[in-house]
Parts: structure tokens; C-alpha cells; sequence
């Protein structure tokens, strides 16, 4: 019974830590959004602002990264 409580943790715990996966998709939808609203109203300006786009779009995967690295530690960890 006691093992079965720990199982319950771990997905619990898991499925809470992979929501940053969904946040992080969404925070890549707000970067590019905003990019492409922002290009669209400066097209001159569009061409030096891309590398910060793409800077952007690594941060908020990177933390969709390191939230996935939690959800799977807590699976699979002893």
C-alpha cells in the first residue's frame, strides 16, 4: 500500500512538472506573435531583430526543456 502512494506521488508530481512543456509552446507563440506583429508594422526593422527572435524562442524552450527534465526525473527516479 505504501509503494502505491509513492507511484501516485511520482505521476502526480510528473504530470504537474510537464505542464511547463505546454507553457513553454505557449511562450514561443508569443514570441514569434509578437515578432511577426512587430515586423509587419516595421518591415525595415524586421531584418535586425531577428536574432533576437531566435534568442527569444531558446529561452522559452529551454525552459520547456528543463521542465520535461523534471517530470521525467520524478518518474523514473529511485
Amino acid at each position: 500500500m505504501e509503494g502505491d502512494i509513492a507511484n501516485m506521488g511520482q505521476f502526480i508530481g510528473a504530470g504537474l512538472a510537464a505542464i511547463g512543456t505546454g507553457a513553454a509552446a505557449i511562450g514561443v507563440g508569443h514570441v514569434a506573435g509578437n515578432f511577426l506583429a512587430g515586423a509587419l508594422r516595421n518591415p525595415s526593422a524586421a531584418a535586425s531583430q531577428t536574432a533576437t527572435l531566435f534568442i527569444g524562442i531558446a529561452f522559452a524552450e529551454a525552459l520547456g526543456l528543463f521542465a520535461f527534465l523534471v517530470a521525467i526525473l520524478l518518474l523514473f527516479a529511485v
